[in-house]
Order: structure tokens, then C-alpha cells, then sequence
């Protein structure tokens, strides 16, 4: 008799690399018998997949523990909790400590070791804590068949910070960097094409990065040239990258938006500040001018880039004047979007000790100001698509009935009525209007639907 499934439900936060870590924390879960389930009502095992990145986020965990501990309660302790990301590696021993409902812990480079896990406390023996660095075991012990959903799928390359930012936990959560060869990638790519998946977006910490040996033993190649091999693969459509570094954004890169068909025109970079003070404060290694100059030259090789950005306003010692110099950089970039936050400190960091820092009601004033900015630089480059046809890459239904959300080359949303049969697919798409935060259009007459 086949024994019954298991229900897994994972709740991700954080960023692309978490949402991939639970990706394949399912694919690995699955040949236990664990299929996902949409409630942790109906859940057998719950992982929290966290980040350490938002203010507050160790309290966050602890508060939503107290809520699966009731529901574990209410099953009789039959479920089983796991808690994984960045708030485990950092916080493992206080987090089995303080909340005894938790059933196993393990870090971002250790949840390959989750069935191993999962049996020992299934047999009250061995750890149910694993936060060891050991990246090469992890993704040794990753499958590349993988189960996809949808026509676009994360593949990650590169792993871990050495940049150490004064603001930032993930040198010390996901350990030093690491590159997994051009040969793992490669035969990842193809097995991700061969389940008719249409765009890879390439994960990393830094993911440019990335350097690996050549396949054919010819010399090391850079992220660009990894890029062109897989743009090769016949199926796939469109490869994009995240998240960037200033200071590893090299030619080689620059030169393949340029010649790269379908690598996207979309470039995510972080600044963080647009003060040079600031900047060294943070210990990002590049100034403003620096940052500009590669989006010149960026540009100048491929005029309709798109480029986004983070930003952390109220950074100890931000002064207005340092304010002002953010705005500027937004203003002269002219970003197709970014995200803004406002700084908080991270126990541990460098930045956490410094003095100089700024009232939350400035802080909250100068975000306002900031995202104003943004949206109006957003709905320009929104704007300036209306008209335009573009292809898009439909991977679930919109809101309405009938209607498919896809995203164009430069990851804007595009809504699309009556087109629920291209969800998978994709279509060139005449844009008719356009919001700060989305597209809408039409499909053109003469689009083929691809299979």
C-alpha cells in the first residue's frame, strides 16, 4: 500500500535566494513524501525560510513560532517545525532555546542535511541544529532535475559576501563567497530548458562575482562569458542576473548586454547612498562617480538599459547634505525602479556601533522624499513603453478573470486580458498604458503561441 503523502508548507521571506533555497528544500523533501500544501493547518512539517535583513526579524520569528507552536499543540505535537535561512544560522542555539516547539534548525548552506535531519528526530537521536559553511556539500547534494513552476526559473551560481558592509549580516550568515562551476551550471541550465522553463534568472549574494573554470579546462571564465553559453541553449528565451556589485561589475559584463541577444536590458545595482562619506562610512568601496561611470557605460553599449537600485536612507552621520546627494544620483540616473529603506541596525555589524544616529522621524521624512523620487523616475521609464512592442514572458493569471501576468525584457509587470491561454508562454505584446508599478497591453494579431 502507498503510504500518504505529507503535507510541507514553507513560508519564504526575504529575497530571490531565499524563495530558491525553498525551491529546493521542497525537491529535496519530495522523495520523503512531503507535497506542499497552500495552509500550516494542513501540514505535517513547516519550515519559516527567514532573513536577517528587515529590523526586527529575529522578534518576527519568535512571533510567528508562538503561532505554529499553538497549532502543534492543537495536532497533538504531530507536526514538526523547522526553522532555516539567515535568522537560523545567526540565531540557532537562542532559537532552540527559547521556543522548545522547534524540531530542527539549520542554516542557508546546511538544509540539503533536512532529511537526515528530520529522521533523527523522528528516532530522538543526533543534532536537529546544522549551520556548518559547507556550500560545496550543499550544492553536491542538489539535484538538477528539479520541479519547476511556470516558465521562469531561479538557478543560483554564486553564494556568500566578502564585501563586508558595515550595515550587513550576510558575510556572517551565509558565509564567504563561493562559485559553483560553469559545469554544474551549464547542466542545470539544460535540465531547467529540457521542463520548458523560458527565462533563467542567475542568483548570487554578488552574483557577478562569479568566476569559474572554463568547461573545456581553457582558461577561467567571468559571468559574461558564462552568459553567452548558456544564451546557446536552444528554448530559452531571456537570462537575467541579480544581485550586482559595483565593484565587480567588469567589461566582460557590460560587453554582453551589448552582445548577448537574449541576455535582459535590465541591470540591478545596488548604491546604497549617493554621498561619498556615506559611501566609505558603509564600506561599499566605490563612490558616487564610480557608480556613475559604469551606468554611462553600460548605457553607451546598450542605450535602452533599465537599471534599479537599493538604497538605505538615515545611515549613522547621514546629514542632509548627504541626503541631497542620494537625490541627485537619483535624478541624474533616471532609475527604472529601486527599493528604499530605512536603516536599522544589525546587531553584530560594524554600522551598529557607530554614533550619529538619525531620529526616526527623519529617517521617515527623508524616505518619503526619496521614493517620491524613484516613483517619478518609474513612471517615466513606465511611460516612455506605451506604444511599444515588447515580449512577454506570461507566467500566472492576473487578477481578473481571463487576464495573464507576464514581464517585459525590462521586468515590468504587463497585464493582459482574454490571454489566459499564453500563461507559459510568451507573446510580443503592444503596450497601451502604463502605471507607476505596471503595464497593460494587447497581444499582437500576428504573435505565434509557442508551445
Amino acid at each position: 500500500m502507498t503510504e500518504p503523502a505529507k503535507g510541507l508548507f514553507i513560508r519564504t521571506h526575504g529575497c530571490q535566494m531565499n524563495v530558491y533555497d525553498s525551491e529546493r528544500m521542497t525537491d529535496i523533501l519530495r522523495p520523503l513524501g512531503y507535497r506542499a500544501v497552500d495552509t500550516p493547518e494542513a501540514a505535517d512539517l513547516v519550515i519559516l525560510n527567514t532573513c536577517h535583513i528587515r529590523e526586527k526579524a529575529t522578534e518576527k520569528v519568535f512571533s510567528e513560532l508562538g503561532v505554529l507552536k499553538r497549532l502543534k499543540d492543537e495536532a497533538g505535537g504531530k507536526m514538526r517545525i523547522a526553522v532555516a535561512g539567515c535568522v537560523a544560522q545567526a540565531e540557532g542555539e537562542e532559537i532552540m532555546r527559547r521556543q522548545p516547539a522547534v524540531d530542527i534548525v539549520v542554516g542557508p548552506q546546511s538544509y540539503h542535511r533536512l532529511p537526515e535531519l528530520i529522521a533523527q528526530v523522528s528516532r530522538q537521536t543526533g543534532d536537529r541544529l546544522a549551520t556548518d559553511f559547507d556550500v560545496v556539500d550543499k550544492f553536491d547534494a542538489l539535484a538538477i532535475d528539479r520541479e519547476v513552476d511556470g516558465p521562469s526559473a531561479f538557478l543560483s551560481i554564486q553564494e556568500g559576501c566578502d564585501k563586508f558592509c558595515t550595515f550587513c549580516v550576510v558575510p556572517y550568515t551565509r558565509g564567504p563567497e563561493y562559485a559553483r562551476s560553469a559545469v554544474e551550471i551549464i547542466d542545470e541550465a539544460k535540465a531547467l530548458v529540457d521542463r520548458g522553463v523560458r527565462e533563467i534568472v542567475l542568483l548570487g549574494q554578488n552574483v557577478n562575482a562569479w568566476r569559474g573554470a572554463a568547461p573545456d579546462g581553457g582558461g577561467e571564465w567571468e559571468l559574461g562569458a558564462l552568459i553567452a553559453r548558456l544564451s546557446q541553449l536552444g528554448g530559452l528565451e531571456r537570462i537575467r542576473y541579480t544581485t550586482s556589485h559595483p565593484r565587480d561589475m567588469t567589461d566582460d559584463l557590460i560587453f554582453a548586454h551589448r552582445d548577448v541577444a537574449k541576455l535582459a536590458p535590465y541591470l540591478h545595482l545596488p548604491v546604497q547612498s549617493g554621498s561619498d562619506r556615506i559611501l566609505k562610512a558603509m564600506n561599499r568601496g566605490h563612490d558616487a562617480k564610480r557608480y556613475l561611470t559604469i551606468i554611462e557605460t553600460a548605457r553607451k553599449h546598450r542605450p535602452d538599459l533599465a537599471v534599479a537600485s537599493d538604497f538605505i536612507v538615515g545611515f549613522p552621520g547621514e546629514t542632509e547634505a548627504d541626503f541631497e546627494a542620494t537625490l541627485a544620483l537619483v535624478r541624474e540616473v533616471r532609475f527604472a525602479s529601486a527599493f528604499a529603506f530605512k536603516y536599522s541596525p544589525r546587531p553584530g555589524t560594524p554600522a551598529a556601533s557607530l554614533p550619529g544616529a538619525v531620529p526616526d522621524a527623519e529617517k521617515d521624512e527623508r524616505l518619503q522624499r526619496l521614493q517620491a523620487e524613484i516613483g517619478r523616475g518609474q513612471q517615466a521609464f513606465n511611460s516612455a513603453t506605451v506604444g511599444r512592442v515588447l515580449r512577454v514572458i506570461f507566467g500566472r493569471p492576473g487578477r481578473r478573470p481571463g487576464q495573464a501576468l507576464g514581464y517585459s525584457p525590462y521586468l515590468q509587470p504587463v497585464h493582459v486580458d482574454d490571454a489566459a491561454s499564453w500563461i507559459g508562454r510568451s507573446a510580443d505584446v503592444e503596450i497601451r498604458s502604463a502605471t507607476q508599478s505596471s503595464l497593460s497591453g494587447e497581444i499582437r494579431a500576428h504573435a505565434e503561441l509557442r508551445t
